[in-house]
């Protein structure tokens, strides 16, 4: 977030178990292109949700095309993250054996082929493809921060915020030109497709540092036993540290990950066909959306700073609760008439919300190790949680043949999210004793 402490807790328990050697020789050499290795971050970091957000504006066209019923639509937001979930699991072995830059790059030629793979004939196509950039995303999610603060130590700060305004400038541009792309390549399959490119372009810049880094890892290796960039320390062996199943704290924290992400993603799949449904025009819609996304850089910078100045976070976790459940209410009454607000107050109160949950993993933990654990079954279990969202209101919505009811639940869902802040909120730390 900052570049403080409180950035990012899978990033500091990397940082211990790096082989110094090596991790050297690493920079070395990559710090030798640097115009290569900030080029190759900026691109890696704005195909981290435009495949995702490209795809809410046009899921009408798509659940037409394919004759899907509202619930099975659902399944194009819901499958990708499920996957995210899944794939944070895998992402830490994957970049022990190979090492980051590799998976890196592997992810983004991933992710352009799941990107393709969507808009194939059968209907199949569609939800496999969905599977792959789920996936990929989850390996750019997991070890994009942890390289930065590798390769720029003293300049985290800086980087963080190019890295995570070019995420949400991705998400941004991807849902404002998604029905103009439709309409200016004729079809929806040409809009979705076409952010194939961008994420081509990313791999290919991302080739020459894989080469870069594997020398620098074989030269490290052979001035001497060491250990991989991404090995485990005997302080940190499974299993060691508070036992986190166990832990109310520890659950209160995933669930307000997975809450806050339930009700982002579910915003990402229904917030362009709630406004269309009401009667605004698709393509006003998908600049709401946009609007809604862009915004939300402002909520992802300001909480997370005020948290790690304040002893307890219950506040500032109701208010971004607050923040979101006024801007459902306001679709339940007046979608259309006030959606430039109801998507500012959604925007800010939903970056706010992301930054705080972050946030709160690292505020929580005792150590470093810990918070890299809290942090993994935060990400994966919400990332799972959140995949519930879409389909279930899409279920609702299809039963009730109207956005009443599910909005209703969703403003529930902003009411347990409050609870869970004022519960995560507390001024303790996962282990401390009653």
């Amino acid at each position: 977030m900052s570049g403080t402490r409180f950035e990012s807790p899978l990033i500091d328990a990397e940082e211990e178990t790096t082989s110094a050697p090596e991790a050297a020789a690493v920079r070395r050499r990559l710090r030798a292109h640097p115009a290569l290795l900030l080029a190759g971050i900026v691109l890696a970091a704005l195909n981290m949700r435009a495949a995702l957000a490209g795809v809410s504006p046009l899921l009408g066209e798509i659940g037409a095309h394919f004759h899907l019923t509202a619930t099975a639509s659902s399944l194009v937001t819901t499958i990708p993250l499920i996957f995210m979930g899944l794939g944070s699991i895998a992402a830490p072995k994957l970049a022990h054996r190979w090492g980051t830059e590799a998976v890196l790059c592997g992810a983004l030629m991933l992710l352009c082929g799941g990107i393709v793979l969507r808009i194939a004939p059968p209907v199949v196509a569609l939800f496999a493809g969905c599977a792959v950039v789920g996936t990929a995303i989850a390996l750019l999610n997991v070890l994009m921060p942890g390289l930065i603060k590798r390769d720029f130590p003293d300049r985290a700060a800086g980087m963080t915020a190019l890295y995570s305004t070019a995420m949400i400038l991705g998400a941004t541009v991807s849902a404002a030109t998604a029905v103009p792309l439709e309409s200016a390549l004729g079809a929806w399959q040409g809009s979705l497709v076409s952010w194939s490119l961008l994420a081509a372009v990313a791999a290919l810049v991302w080739i020459p540092q894989t080469v870069l880094s594997r020398r620098g890892r074989s030269a490290a290796r052979s001035g001497g036993p060491g250990e991989s960039r991404h090995g485990n320390t005997p302080a940190q062996a499974a299993g060691s540290g508070p036992r986190l199943s166990r832990s109310p704290l520890a659950w209160q924290v995933t669930l307000f990950m997975g809450s806050q992400s339930l009700i982002a993603y579910v915003t990402i799949a229904w917030m362009p066909t709630i406004l269309t449904d009401h009667g605004m025009a698709k393509g006003e819609a998908g600049l709401v959306f946009a609007f809604s996304t862009l915004v939300q850089m402002a909520g992802s910078f300001v909480v997370p700073m005020l948290a790690g100045r304040m002893r307890r976070q219950r506040l500032l976790g109701v208010t971004v609760s607050s923040l979101m459940a006024c801007g459902v209410a306001g679709l339940l009454v007046a979608p259309v008439a006030g959606a430039w607000l109801w998507a500012a107050l959604l925007g800010i109160g939903q970056g706010g919300a992301l930054g705080l949950a972050l946030t709160m993993m690292v505020l929580r933990s005792g150590d470093a190790h810990t918070a890299a654990r809290l942090s993994g079954m935060s990400q994966t279990g919400g990332y799972l949680l959140a995949a519930v969202g879409p389909l279930a209101l899409g279920a609702v919505h299809q039963a009730t043949g109207g956005w009443t009811v599910p909005l209703l639940v969703l403003l529930g869902v902003c009411a347990g999210l409050a609870l869970l802040g004022v519960g995560a909120g507390r001024d303790r730390r996962i282990g401390d004793t009653a």
